[in-house]
């Protein structure tokens, strides 16, 4: 889970990261009285959104007093930035700042351990600075069982090739981030810039923090750091039901047991649709799991059947744990429950009950359903029953 950026400077500043103090603000009226609050001659604010580029997309604009900030905020909120919706402004002090640095900790999988990139050149992207200063990025292997020491600590602000002057500051804040890196499971800590300050104080300017959701189980509180405003209603939907779904741009609704089958089923239907009209491709990834109930196999189909971009549906089905009959009445449940299937509907069951289940579907004898023996064969079905349902609605449109 990503935070945003005013989530992020919470847990920072609960494990001692010196921070600017700053106002979050939801309209451009409470970022007014957030500026007069801070009661500083220059102010930042700043949209909050969950990506990069700020910035540059005119998301970030200094203030002088509150009746600026109201202004930038009203420019701000509601702003389009790389597809994610300004809903809300972090209102911060000012800072004079004398030198801007970067750190990150993160976990490098190809290695198993973490990585702590640092580097004297702050303010911009990593990439960016990977790129034209690839020298200037200090990067410092570090072990998951001891995290970052002080002695750690050291090595990595040595690495990076800051004043011996501001060592001792620097690696503090950096035991302090690595504690923000192991007791709150985050799999990303980044602060970018990390300031110096005309005073000789060290700031965390801008802070990035993704947490494990593996490990939501042992932080109770971070519910409180939980944004479903941007996510799609359908998905919200199937997580509600247990089911993993994600919504893609096609029109070939698939549903499947385990992520293999379903990964497997997109490639097939997406290389079937290929060379049809109109290039028909998956509209969802959905696996409903090793042992799922006829009762997740009608919620899994009616999920489906709510996307308005389906027009027709690939339900593939090797029985394993999940029976295949199970599935075929999870099949005729979900059209009693929807009252009629809008959109075809292709069947491939393979596996235990097998015979079962066809049975049961050949009884059910709906107009809309057609079984088919094989994976790639079923593809093709999909894909052509899709591009023919297309042509019917736009035939009624016109």
């Amino acid at each position: 889970m990503d935070l945003y950026e005013f989530q992020a400077r919470e847990l920072l500043v609960a494990h001692g990261v010196p921070v600017p103090r700053g106002r979050l603000a939801r309209t451009p009226l409470q970022a007014r009285q957030a500026a007069r609050q801070l009661g500083m001659p220059v102010i930042v604010v700043k949209a909050q959104v969950k990506t990069g580029g700020r910035g540059k997309a005119g998301g970030v604009e200094v203030c002088h007093g509150g009746d600026e900030a109201q202004q930038a905020a009203e420019r701000i909120l509601g702003m389009d930035i790389k597809g994610h919706v300004v809903h809300s402004v972090l209102v911060v002090e000012g800072v004079d700042i004398a030198a801007e640095y970067y750190f990150s900790l993160l976990i490098d999988r190809a290695e198993r351990r973490w990585l702590a990139l640092c580097s004297v050149q702050g303010g911009m992207d990593i990439e960016t600075l990977a790129r034209e200063h690839p020298s200037e990025l200090a990067r410092v292997a570090v072990s998951p069982a001891q995290g970052i020491s002080r002695a750690k600590a050291r090595e990595i602000v040595v690495a990076a090739g800051f004043d011996p002057s501001l060592r001792d500051s620097i690696a503090e804040i950096l035991v302090s981030l690595g504690e923000v890196f192991v007791s709150e499971d985050a799999t990303l800590v980044e602060v970018n810039p990390l300031v110096l300050t005309g005073a000789g104080q060290v700031l965390a300017a801008d802070a990035k923090v993704s947490l494990d959701d593996n490990a939501f189980f042992r932080h109770h509180d971070h519910k409180q750091f939980v944004d479903t405003s941007g996510e799609d209603p359908l998905e919200l939907q199937a997580k509600a039901r247990g089911l993993n779904y994600v919504r893609l741009d096609g029109e070939v609704g698939i549903i499947g047991n385990g992520a293999g089958l379903v990964m497997s089923t997109l490639d097939v239907v997406a290389a079937a649709g290929a060379d049809l009209p109109g290039g028909p491709k998956p509209a969802d990834f959905l696996d409903i799991g090793g042992g799922a109930s006829a009762e997740v196999m009608a919620a899994a189909l009616e999920t489906v059947l709510a996307d308005p971009n389906v027009r027709s549906i690939f339900v593939n089905v090797f029985g394993g744990i999940t029976a295949c009959d199970e599935v075929a009445n999870g099949i005729v449940q979900a059209v009693g429950m929807v009252g009629g299937l809008p959109v075809p509907v292709v069947v491939r069951l393979d596996g235990n009950s097998v015979e079962e289940g066809r049975e049961i579907l050949r009884d059910f004898a709906d107009p809309a359903i057609t079984l088919v023996d094989t994976m790639d064969e079923a593809a093709r079905r999909v894909a052509e029953l899709a591009v023919t349902d297309t042509a019917a609605a736009d035939a009624g449109r016109s």
